[in-house]
């Protein structure tokens, strides 16, 4: 019976882990996939324009 006690806990993580990447797989794109990309070229544009006005006119 010692090895059903030393199999379970790895089991018990994988199955958990399959779950977490179920979920993560599932909630990609969908509905909100073009205002999540919207969301997110908005701050990279926002920080390339910082980063272009900190640089100054002369860069």
């Amino acid at each position: 019976m010692d090895y059903v006690s030393a199999l379970v806990p790895p089991v018990v993580m994988a199955v958990f882990f399959i779950g977490v990447i179920r979920v993560i797989v599932k909630t990609q794109g969908g509905a909100n996939k073009a205002k999540e990309d919207a969301a997110v070229d908005a701050v990279l544009a926002r920080a390339d324009g910082a980063r272009q006005a900190s640089a100054g006119p002369d860069a």
